[in-house]
């Protein structure tokens, strides 16, 4: 089962985002603040916790949930795309006046940081982060989207995970403890991000709200955001799994367009903050280290 998450330190909803958006606080108050974006689109902040609290030893470290994800709602006449997301990250980075902005994104929130970065190169009114750290970056462009479905697919109808998802069935699980069926469910189903498919259950449950994710992903079109970043000079860090369903290439072409060298970690799927802590955080710990901008006031 998923370690507890502690409370966090002071939450609430934002008040300048055209809908409130929840927002949570963990960490150092007074040290330098990290802006953490979540993946999916649809998903929201806490499955990232508790293991991206290691984070919070050194920083102050501020999450929120997207709109129509976890506990921010959304109109669902209104349909949510990238740019309304990218909107809302630059209402919630002038609301907490975010001047010295660090952004870690992790999966769909790392492709979110780009397209900031992509939208604040355009319009001078958007503050440019004074550094990035993407953490295994949903795929890139349509191609490497499309490269990633075919995988995670393949992935998901192995023949062992077919089996186990047999058992389930046959266990009488469902009747017998809903709440054990209903874990097990999950790990199977997010078992195709895994090298080991055995730490799934470390991983902190989650939802994705479908029609948020579909209306997001059909919002970008036929996109390649590797392309638009091409140039883009600030401290940056990537890394990601070698047996990420995602494409490596994607994180590659990536890391050379913002001029870094990517991390890759052995042994790692989509997770590694669940498959290899103790590298993602050694690799990341000296990056913010050695890039520091002053304390926000």
């Amino acid at each position: 089962m998923p370690e507890r998450i502690p409370p966090p330190r002071e939450d609430g909803l934002t008040t300048t985002t055209a809908s409130p958006l929840y927002w949570a606080s963990y960490g150092q108050m007074g040290a330098p603040r990290l802006l953490v974006l979540h993946g999916g689109p649809g998903a929201d902040h806490c499955y990232l916790l508790p293991q991206m609290l290691h984070l919070g030893e050194r920083h102050d470290l501020l999450f929120y949930d997207q709109r129509g994800g976890g506990r921010s709602k959304s109109d669902a006449r209104i349909p949510v795309t990238w740019q309304t997301h990218v909107e809302d990250l630059a209402a919630v980075v002038e609301e907490f006046s975010l001047q010295a902005l660090s952004i870690v994104g992790y999966s769909w929130g790392a492709m979110l940081a780009l397209l900031y970065v992509v939208e604040a190169k355009k319009n001078g009114a958007l503050r440019m982060p004074e550094r990035l750290a993407l953490i295994s970056p949903a795929p890139l462009t349509r191609e490497y989207r499309r490269q990633f479905e075919a995988e995670f697919a393949r992935r998901q109808q192995a023949p062992e995970i077919q089996r186990l998802r047999d058992e389930l069935a046959e266990s009488g699980l469902r009747e017998s403890d809903p709440a054990a069926h209903r874990q097990r469910a999950f790990e199977l189903g997010v078992a195709g991000y895994f090298f080991d498919h055995r730490n799934a259950h470390k991983l902190t449950p989650f939802r994705v709200v479908g029609r948020v994710q579909q209306s997001v992903w059909e919002s970008l079109g036929d996109f390649d955001v590797i392309g638009q970043i091409e140039g883009v000079r600030m401290p940056s860090f990537v890394i990601q799994g070698r047996d990420d369903p995602i494409p490596t290439a994607s994180t590659l072409d990536a890391a050379h367009a913002l001029g870094t060298e990517p991390v890759l970690l052995d042994e790692c799927g989509h997770v590694p903050y669940v498959e290899q802590p103790g590298h993602l955080f050694a690799a990341l710990d000296k990056f913010l280290d050695d890039s520091t901008p002053p304390v926000s006031t």
